[in-house]
């Protein structure tokens, strides 16, 4: 059997800590229609947050770890 390929697409969007937490550099949605959201809402979407405990699985699968 052969090994998996990682997925570099995915693997150039997340950062992976040192306990093993992935996580991501902004949040979804942030891209388009700025002007209707608060800038409190603007500056939480600029931090790293950690993906849900489902989507770290499907990740970890996608990435090979």
């Amino acid at each position: 059997m052969s090994k998996q390929k990682t997925k570099k697409s995915v693997f150039k969007r997340i950062k992976i800590t040192s306990t093993g937490k992935i996580l991501r550099k902004h949040q979804l949605g942030s891209g388009h229609l700025k002007r209707k959201k608060s800038k409190s809402a603007l500056n939480r979407q600029k931090k790293t947050s950690e993906f849900f405990k489902g989507e770290t699985r499907r990740l970890r699968r996608v990435i090979g770890l």
